[in-house]
């Protein structure tokens, strides 16, 4: 997981409101600090994070994992944000990107020569978590000459029946 400053700011909050909430119940500070520390993971991730989900589509982020990516592909999404920002990719051939990331799901369509273009790799990244969002998040990574020159991020919209 990594730590972020809405992550950060939103524990702050779950801890006070936690600890005023454990103060009214007794005089003694130090024993409801002990307690609010103790119950603030549990409110946080049992109370605050769900509701959280449901109304935005707020999720965890995750740093690039190749055991990750290929055990859990539904959560690929948490670790876009490191793979768009780390530029470690970029510049490796199609082969080393294949050994990371597995064989593209499809491929992505060039105008230029009508088709879909085997130097467009597509990834599904899986759907963010949130009770509104119903767009499923995708990669594509762009190569030149078998060297990748860029990854750009897009929704697919996913129509269900």
């Amino acid at each position: 997981m990594i730590i972020t400053v809405p992550l950060v700011i939103s524990f702050i909050v779950t801890f006070v409101l936690v600890w005023l909430f454990v103060k009214t119940i007794g005089n003694k500070e130090w024993l409801s600090f002990l307690i609010a520390i103790v119950i603030t993971p549990f409110a946080y991730f049992y109370l605050l994070y769900p509701m959280v989900n449901i109304f935005s589509s707020y999720h965890h982020e995750k740093y690039f994992n190749v055991s990750d990516w290929k055990e859990y592909p539904a959560q690929r999404y948490e670790m876009m944000g490191d793979i768009l920002q780390d530029s470690t990719l970029i510049g490796k051939n199609k082969a080393e990107i294949k050994s990371k990331l597995g064989k593209a799901e499809w491929y992505g369509w060039d105008d230029a020569i009508k088709a879909n273009s085997k130097d467009k790799w597509n990834y599904n990244l899986g759907f963010k978590p949130g009770a509104f969002t119903k767009d499923q998040e995708c990669l594509e990574f762009v190569f030149k000459n078998d060297t990748l020159k860029s990854i750009r991020n897009y929704q697919l919209e996913k129509k269900f029946e």
